[in-house]
């Protein structure tokens, strides 16, 4: 039988220092659990297969939404973004962001 894993994030965001690069926190079940450092502009882009969940851990992002109202998120506050919509995430300063996905999406980052 494994234990419970014990995940420090204060930690794991003293360990990011290059933006739209997510590393990898856990896995379950199919589920993967991505934390990131959003600052400034991502891409326009779309999940065909999947919806993603941002959960805004500190700072504030603002996802941008074709053709809708933009959403804006700040530290504690969680949405998720529906499959098939496209987005583009930005944040004006440093924000760290878990990204709870199925594993099936590769979540590479790489600020276009």
């Amino acid at each position: 039988m494994n234990l419970p894993s014990l995940i420090n994030l204060e930690e794991q965001i003293g360990s990011i220092t290059k933006p739209w690069t997510p590393i990898e926190i856990i896995r379950y079940n199919d589920q993967v659990v991505r934390l990131a450092m959003f600052e400034g502009s991502y891409h326009w882009h779309v999940h065909e297969g999947e919806d993603e969940l941002f959960f805004v851990v500190r700072g504030q992002i603002t996802i941008q939404v074709c053709n809708r109202t933009d959403i804006v998120l700040r530290t504690g506050e969680i949405a998720v973004m529906p499959r098939g919509i496209e987005h583009c995430p930005k944040s004006d300063g440093k924000s760290f962001v878990l990204m709870i996905e199925p594993s099936a999406l590769q979540s590479s980052g790489d600020s276009l």
